[in-house]
């Protein structure tokens, strides 16, 4: 059966649920971000089900690392090719920055009326300590090979070639992201949409007037739709045995480094995870 018979056709058989939910590339011990290497698997097994009728990736992420994101993504992408399998997308409360990369990875997107979706842009954030370390009295040592070896250290003053240098590599990211919904979304993209790429986000309603995603609905019944009230859901979620759990998984405290930097890791790590979400009032 070819993609358009797979697509509408009304046989029973399932459809493989792939959430893809949090932040990309950021996370701490007890809360693992979204990375390749932690959903090549859980892709793997979604693609490998017999009787599959389609993927759905359900969505809910306000972005993180680009380069994780398209890696994710093209994998999907490229196991939809391989194996004839179309892809559909449902956003939930977000799917913005890398989330909306990850949605890229659909045939189709559908949203909520109330999703927040886009941000078609690039962003990077720090802190700079040098006032605090004056009036504490602190000297800053370091010592470096190459003179740009430390740039944009936090806690030496910032430079106005430093700025340059990172704006530099943030219009590479972002002509990539760009370049990859303008392939992905095709003639269904209103390019001329003032603020499409200037990292502004859309409710879904519209999301789908501009041509960023497809249709508002949600995926049971768009799924029951295409492929029949019998279709059965199996929805990929990572397992975790008895024994990881204690000897060394996330969150457990057996075989496990917990010292104050792990520590002080962990809530770094989950206070850019909770900046991530606020970003989006969520």
């Amino acid at each position: 059966m070819g993609f358009f018979g797979r697509l509408f056709g009304r046989g029973h058989g399932v459809v493989s649920v792939l959430p893809l939910t949090g932040p990309i590339g950021v996370g701490s011990r007890f809360k693992p971000g979204m990375s390749f290497a932690g959903m090549l698997p859980l892709i793997e097994e979604a693609f490998s089900r017999k009787g599959l009728k389609a993927v759905a990736l359900i969505i809910n992420s306000p972005g993180g690392s680009p380069v994780q994101s398209a890696q994710i993504m093209q994998r999907i992408r490229d196991l939809g090719r391989e194996k004839d399998i179309p892809v559909l997308s449902f956003a939930e409360d977000v799917a913005a920055s890398g989330g909306y990369m990850l949605a890229l990875a659909g045939d189709e997107i559908f949203v909520h009326e109330a999703s927040i979706i886009g941000s078609i842009g690039v962003v990077a954030a720090g802190f700079g300590f040098t006032g605090l370390m004056e009036k504490l009295g602190v000297d800053r040592r370091m010592y470096t090979a190459g003179e740009n070896k430390a740039r944009l250290d936090a806690f030496s003053p910032e430079k106005a070639e430093d700025i340059t240098w990172i704006k530099g590599l943030q219009a590479g990211i972002h002509t990539y992201f760009k370049d990859m919904v303008k392939d992905r979304r095709g003639r269904r993209l209103k390019v001329d949409t003032p603020g499409l790429f200037t990292g502004d986000v859309w409710l879904g309603v519209r999301a789908v007037e501009i041509g960023l995603v497809d249709g508002i609905g949600e995926p049971r019944t768009i799924l029951r739709q295409r492929f029949g009230k019998k279709v059965k859901f199996h929805t990929v979620t990572r397992k975790k045995g008895f024994l990881a759990g204690i000897l060394g998984g996330p969150g457990s405290r057996i075989g496990s480094d917990l010292t104050v930097s792990s520590y002080a890791d962990d809530l770094l790590a989950a206070a850019e995870a909770r900046m991530m979400w606020n970003r989006f009032g969520l």
